[in-house]
């Protein structure tokens, strides 16, 4: 159990140093690296990761995107279809799901309330997979980026590499990583 509040502890150290304000949209992006088996109890101690943001003097943002498959096929028209016949939803689930997801999380990030200061932290990313590549999103939402966009992503991070659910394919990423497993992040 204190490995989540070990993280929160790391996250903290981090987010608390000065942010420096003219880095690219990509390096403004912390990961914060968790075993998915830990995404339960992460998810109940996010209040840890809030107070650490607080502390250090940000503001501090959320948004859950585990609904954003159901939500979008629910605002579909022809879902019932889908249901019936499940692989002709693929084409239509590559063309514009992953910009359904990035517009709903730069609806967040561009929220008046979000400044240069604030920090936006994204749950839920394990529910993309299958349906929409993280990577892609986050390229989507780069320029959007005000102040620090901290994903909580269940996984791993192995030489400059981020595997979402420990899957096969990862992709480097800029971003900064947070892990409890020394390499890279603030061990």
């Amino acid at each position: 159990m204190a490995r989540i509040e070990d993280l929160a502890e790391k996250y903290g150290r981090h987010i608390a140093t000065p942010w420096q304000r003219t880095v690219a949209g990509a390096q403004r992006v912390v990961m914060v690296v968790y075993d998915k088996e830990l995404e339960r109890t992460l998810r109940a101690r996010k209040l840890a990761f809030e107070t650490a943001t607080r502390q250090a003097g940000h503001e501090w943002h959320e948004i859950d995107l585990a609904p954003a498959f159901a939500d979008w096929m629910a605002a579909d028209d022809y879902r019932d279809e889908y249901f019936a016949s499940p692989d002709d939803l693929h084409l239509k689930l590559e063309a514009e799901f992953p910009n359904y997801v990035a517009e709903r999380l730069r609806s967040r990030l561009c929220h008046p309330d979000v400044t240069d200061t604030s920090v936006v932290a994204v749950f839920g990313v394990g529910a993309l997979f299958g349906f929409a590549r993280i990577s892609q999103i986050l390229k989507a939402v780069e320029a959007d980026i005000r102040g620090r966009l901290v994903v909580f992503f269940p996984g791993q991070y192995e030489r400059n590499n981020y595997r979402l659910l420990d899957a096969r394919d990862g992709w480097n990423y800029l971003a900064v990583p947070i892990t409890l497993h020394g390499e890279g992040g603030w061990a």
